[in-house]
């Protein structure tokens, strides 16, 4: 009977490890998320009200060419995520690079629903690796962050980024790209190859102020781009404010409100 009970103690012991160990792999688990260039996707008829002038199937947000770009920052409050049935991933960020080019440099955070719950983090990326999490950051909706990307010298750039909580994050990296755009961005991230649903993000999500080159971009609303997902506008941007260096996101077809400036 000893010997017996011993055994049984010895194999619950055991499923117990096996299921503690299971529940945390399943728990740690997530997806491998990238973030691509702008494509491009046929805008559906009828602008919901938004004067953008641009639509992409992954993007939606503003971007400004035209020059070189040595810097970009931003600052936006990171939007709470709705519960969906299938998985669904929304990225919100600053770059530079990746508008009309393959290159990307970037910083941002993430708001997903997936296996029964919202996830939130900051991470930061250059094509063509996929996005590198920042773990020594704890990130929640509704805290302001506020990210840049410099040129500190010829290839080599700084990737900032804080919150408002007091966190904060800085690599410097090589970066060998045409630096030809800047931009503030909304993405349906790719996930297993694919671009991913658009995860049903709060309402207005804030990008304000962001510079380019350390001076205001002068948004105008024909730099605006809209997201088309299943023939659908899914996500749309405000025109800008009214000192041209923010605007608002909003789920869905409907353009909100610019940002009070």
């Amino acid at each position: 009977m000893i010997k017996a009970g011993m055994r049984f103690a010895a194999i619950a012991a055991a499923l117990a490890g096996w299921a503690g160990t299971t529940a945390l792999t399943a728990a740690d688990a997530a997806p491998t998320i990238a973030h691509h260039p702008r494509v491009a996707a046929q805008r559906p008829g009828g602008s919901g009200g938004s004067s953008a002038g641009w639509s992409s199937s992954n993007w939606s947000g503003y971007a400004v060419t035209g020059g070189t770009y040595t810097s970009a920052t931003a600052s936006w409050v990171v939007p709470s995520v709705s519960p969906t049935r299938k998985a669904s991933y929304s990225s919100a960020w600053v770059g530079i690079d990746g508008f009309n080019n393959s290159n990307l440099i970037q910083t941002g955070t993430e708001s997903d629903y997936y296996q029964g719950s919202a996830h939130y983090y900051a991470w930061w990326e250059i094509l063509p690796a996929a996005e590198t999490r920042i773990t020594s950051m704890t990130v929640n909706p509704g805290d302001v962050m506020s990210a840049s990307i410099t040129q500190t010298s010829a290839g080599q750039f700084t990737i900032s980024i804080s919150d408002n909580h007091g966190g904060s994050f800085s690599i410097n990296q090589a970066y060998s790209g045409p630096l030809s755009s800047v931009e503030w961005i909304e993405e349906a991230p790719t996930v297993g190859g694919r671009i991913a649903p658009l995860a049903h993000y709060s309402s207005p999500d804030t990008f304000d102020p962001g510079t380019a080159n350390g001076a205001n971009p002068h948004l105008v609303a024909s730099e605006g781009g809209v997201m088309i997902q299943g023939g659908s506008q899914v996500s749309t941007p405000s025109n800008p404010d009214s000192d041209t260096d923010g605007f608002n996101m909003a789920y869905g077809s409907s353009a909100p409100s610019a940002p009070a400036s």
